[in-house]
């Protein structure tokens, strides 16, 4: 099955428990793709000690996942992308929505 997981906060609870959803999807031998949009970009910035979301984040690109982030979402916050998530555009984004089997969001 294809899932894509849609990020679109930075709420450190919230995009830990997506980072968990999306490897545990991966582990049952799903295909699963993350994109980041709006607060969702944020993601490499949040620093909760109680919620590991890097090490989530790790572990899911290790295990074969992708992450992308809306590249105007990540320009209106002097953003770059980088090797935990590539720019990316609402085409990709699109894309992924009509390709997933399912769509999740966060």
């Amino acid at each position: 099955m294809k899932v894509a997981v849609i990020i679109t906060q930075n709420n450190p609870e919230q995009v830990f428990t997506a980072l968990r959803f999306a490897n545990y999807a991966l582990n049952e031998g799903d295909e699963v793709s993350v994109f980041l949009t709006a607060e969702g970009v944020d993601l490499e910035k949040i620093d909760d000690s109680r919620f590991d979301i890097r090490g989530q984040a790790g572990n899911f690109l290790d295990g074969g996942g992708t992450i992308e982030a809306c590249g105007t979402c990540l320009k209106l916050r002097d953003l770059n992308g980088s090797e935990v998530c590539s720019p990316s555009t609402m085409k990709a984004m699109y894309a992924l929505v009509k390709e997933a089997d399912r769509v999740v969001t966060f």
